[in-house]
């Protein structure tokens, strides 16, 4: 008797799993997208004063509209989820990182067999494989290796990253793609950037119009600065553990070429890290510094970030939700920022942002740089890295003189590091600088190089 009730339970789910493998592979079934069509086709005390209900927007999600997704990490799955299910097809993820077992706890699209594969391609083949109609096509690349036509087919470009330097460039690229006519903004040139963030229990998701509302670098002071050491002091005068592991990340890493010519230092390769933690150990010894361990160096090496997955499905779903309002139109966005915490009880408020007047991102005009013709370029480069409304990661100073481009400091290649390196102990005025001189300023938190204008003082 238990075993025939158990076998026709199997035929119904059997027959039910056959039924439904026909409607999927007819296309859409009836009422597939009555959620979707209960906002779109019809007015409420919420919608936009200027929106019309019509089937035409729901079309548009179906048919049309392109989301790029920045990050299939723990954001970009929930977000990757939410679109897909929200009636958008056409859909784009970039993701750098393969997956870690230390990934499965959160980032729900992964499983153990697809530990070591590329995130954007396992992320992709789920949701593809899980939700008819729907077609993610993914990149194992970084944003940096694509140009400005491929970001301009984007309707809107969704960012769940773990990187403020990666946001930034993103940033950069929207604004870079902008048109301006006698000084006006061609409006058809803006692709919205909707940006979410999370660090342990908080969070926060923002939408951003390039050239209207603030960018990403008009609030860099809402970020954690990050931590950067003066390159004198990485390689002559290290005091802390963490001098000795960015001296071998940074100097010794693009010297001795451990694992072969090309090949970049991988937070997440057992090896990479242990060979950084035996060269700063080595260099701790030399100068009698302790506190190097594995675990520091993997610190210091990935810049280590909490994640909490609750606060991931929180921050996507906003997200998910201002992309849904901007591609129909039938709502009002965000204006503009939001902030999420559940530290301690639950408590979340939206404020607007205001644009920096002198953003040297958005504001198209040359910063200022204040400085006595005695200042070394050690000073200049730690101002472009530590002030807060700058923050720049490893910035590439350069200028004109005589008629002829001269670099001054360039950190990223190690043969012209080491030759430009005697310049940062040089005042400004041993270096030629004069009063108003122009510096072009290249970084990686950039697309763009970012020209300022040095002004001497008394």
């Amino acid at each position: 008797m238990l075993r025939s009730r158990k076998q026709k339970k199997r035929r119904r789910i059997e027959d039910l799993t056959e039924k439904m493998a026909v409607d999927v592979s007819a296309g859409d079934w009836d009422g597939r997208w009555n959620h979707v069509k209960n906002f779109l086709e019809r007015s409420g005390p919420f919608t936009h004063p200027d929106f019309e209900p019509s089937t035409e927007s729901l079309q548009f999600l179906l048919d049309t509209c392109k989301i790029l997704v920045i990050g299939a990490g723990g954001l970009g799955c929930e977000l990757l989820k939410n679109l897909a299910l929200s009636g958008f097809r056409h859909i784009h993820v970039v993701d750098m990182d393969t997956i870690d077992i230390s990934n499965l706890n959160r980032q729900f699209l992964f499983r153990l067999k697809d530990v070591g594969r590329p995130k954007a391609e396992v992320a992709a083949d789920f949701v593809n494989n899980r939700i008819p109609g729907c077609k993610v096509v993914p990149y194992f690349k970084k944003i940096q290796d694509f140009n400005e036509s491929f970001y301009r087919q984007f309707h809107i470009i969704v960012c769940g990253l773990d990187s403020v330097i990666a946001r930034r460039w993103m940033n950069g690229m929207l604004l870079s793609l902008l048109s301006y006519e006698d000084g006006v903004l061609d409006t058809s040139s803006i692709i919205p950037l909707i940006d979410g963030g999370t660090e342990g229990f908080k969070g926060n998701a923002r939408v951003i119009l390039p050239g209207i509302s603030a960018c990403i670098d008009c609030t860099l002071e809402f970020y954690p600065p990050q931590i950067n050491f003066p390159m004198c002091t990485i390689a002559s005068m290290p005091r802390l553990p963490e001098h000795c592991v960015e001296y071998a990340r940074m100097l010794q890493w693009p010297k001795d070429k451990p694992f072969g010519d090309g090949v970049v230092l991988d937070g997440d390769n057992p090896e990479h890290i242990q060979w950084v933690f035996q060269i700063a150990e080595e260099r701790a010894a030399e100068f009698n510094i302790t506190g190097v361990t594995y675990r520091l160096t993997q610190g210091v090496v990935k810049r280590i970030i909490p994640a909490v997955a609750s606060t991931n499905a929180v921050i996507a779903a906003s997200c998910a939700t201002e992309v849904f309002k901007i591609a129909s139109s039938a709502y009002i966005p965000l204006n503009n920022y939001l902030v999420f915490n559940d530290v301690d009880g639950l408590y979340t408020y939206t404020f607007e942002a205001e644009r920096k007047e002198n953003c040297s991102a958005c504001s198209q005009v040359p910063q200022d740089l204040q400085f006595p013709p005695s200042a070394k370029l050690q000073e200049v480069l730690e101002y472009l890295t530590e002030n807060a409304s700058l923050q720049m990661k490893s910035p590439a100073i350069t200028t004109t003189l005589e008629g002829k481009n001269k670099t001054l400091y360039l950190q990223t290649v190690a043969s012209i590091e080491q030759r430009t390196r005697p310049n940062l102990c040089k005042t400004l005025k041993e270096l030629g600088l004069a009063d108003g001189q122009e510096l072009a300023v290249a970084d990686v938190t950039t697309p763009q190089t970012v020209l300022f204008k040095l002004n001497f003082t008394t």
